[in-house]
């Protein structure tokens, strides 16, 4: 079986460049958006399986008119004797191939070869790193805004205040995002808020956050253990809005926060986010939701938009999980590089929009943290989202 690649705009485009080359038999084997390495040679990467010369010779042989005299040297062999030994080999190709096709292509689904040219919103769509079914169901009628939902609220519906704890990967911008959100909201509400951390991992971790609450003006402290934070969110009832960093938990170390994924997950008042950077490939975005399921997160937050140019890994996860995205980050500057997610914006980014600074709004008035005044300059800043 001779496997090669074209690359082209379009999948139809690829299949014609195929058959001119390989001739008519020529296979889909698998289809996936072009890597960034090779998107100057073309959109798409497409595979293509055809027999071997050997096969085409045999075919060729079974098709003729009348019988064909064996080489000399041969055990007495007619041909004959081979078309169901060729048609045996041709079958097995088909079900190599088939099972290639699902090793290699297992997060990009092709449309079979029956199915209508995919369109050019499907194209846009997968491009963007879009899920391959989802995107149909959207070429097929669905609207692409109804496939996923927006909350951009903090706390719980219904509960008498709103607690709010942040957990995802090391370097996600969790405490960043904290920082933001208790400028944005807590300063400009002029209510009693308050920090508590659970990162007692990160060297400095604690302290940094310390300087950052004391130039907002808000209380922060320090807890080691699922049971401290319990008694410090009790100790803060009178407090309006409380939101809780907690340390960034890599695949190996899952087990080390089960007793505080525990105590969030079951918490009545408390709203948990699972903050992730919008720069991770899709199947790493879904690996990670997977490896934190057990903390029960109501929402998802996406930060580092500005560090990548596709957003469909976002929409479509979040579609998936039937878990609706709070806010999205665009920066490290506090608190302007926060926004809160709506249908419209990310409707847009996973068409393929190119991600522009959000309007000025009402948190304009809201003092800002400039980036001079952090301890260690911005860099602290970026630091503390680990």
């Amino acid at each position: 079986m001779k496997l090669k690649s074209y690359f082209s705009g379009t999948v139809e485009a690829a299949l014609e460049l195929a058959r001119k080359e390989l001739g008519e038999d020529a296979l889909l084997v698998n289809a996936r958006p072009a890597t960034p390495e090779t998107r100057h040679l073309g959109a798409y990467e497409v595979v293509f399986g055809a027999l071997p010369p050997k096969a085409s010779e045999h075919v060729t042989c079974e098709r003729s008119d009348g019988p064909v005299t064996p080489p000399a040297g041969t055990l007495g062999t007619t041909i004959q004797d081979q078309p169901q030994h060729l048609s045996e080999e041709i079958a097995e190709m088909k079900r190599e191939i088939e099972r290639l096709a699902k090793r290699v292509g297992a997060t990009h689904r092709v449309p079979p070869a029956g199915d209508p040219p995919p369109s050019e919103l499907y194209t846009r769509l997968v491009a963007n790193e879009f899920d391959a079914t989802l995107a149909q169901a959207i070429v097929q009628g669905r609207p692409l805004q109804d496939v996923f939902e927006v909350d951009p609220t903090l706390g719980l519906l219904g509960a008498p205040r709103r607690v709010v704890a942040f957990v995802g990967p090391p370097g996600a911008g969790k405490t960043t995002t904290l920082v933001k959100l208790a400028a944005r909201y807590g300063l400009a509400s002029r209510r009693p808020s308050q920090i508590i951390s659970t990162d007692v991992f990160r060297i400095a971790a604690a302290d940094q956050l310390r300087s950052l609450a004391s130039i907002l003006g808000i209380g922060c402290d320090v807890v080691e253990t699922p049971s401290a934070l319990a008694q410090a969110l009790e100790e803060h009832r009178a407090k309006d809005l409380v939101l809780i960093d907690t340390p960034g938990l890599a695949r190996g170390e899952m087990a080390d926060g089960a007793d505080l994924a525990h105590l969030l997950a079951t918490h009545p008042e408390i709203d948990t986010h699972l903050v992730l950077p919008a720069s991770m490939k899709r199947a790493d975005l879904a690996c990670v939701i997977d490896q934190y399921q057990m903390f029960e997160a109501k929402k998802l937050l996406f930060t580092r938009l500005d560090e990548t140019g596709t957003y469909g890994a976002l929409v479509s996860e979040s579609a998936r999980r039937e878990l609706p995205i709070s806010f999205l980050c665009t920066g490290q500057q506090i608190p302007d590089d926060i926004e809160p997610a709506t249908k419209e914006r990310l409707t847009e980014l996973a068409l393929g929009a190119t991600l522009h600074p959000p309007e000025a709004n009402a948190s304009a008035s809201i003092p800002a943290v400039a980036a001079t005044t952090i301890p260690g300059s911005a860099a602290a800043a970026a630091g503390a989202g680990a």
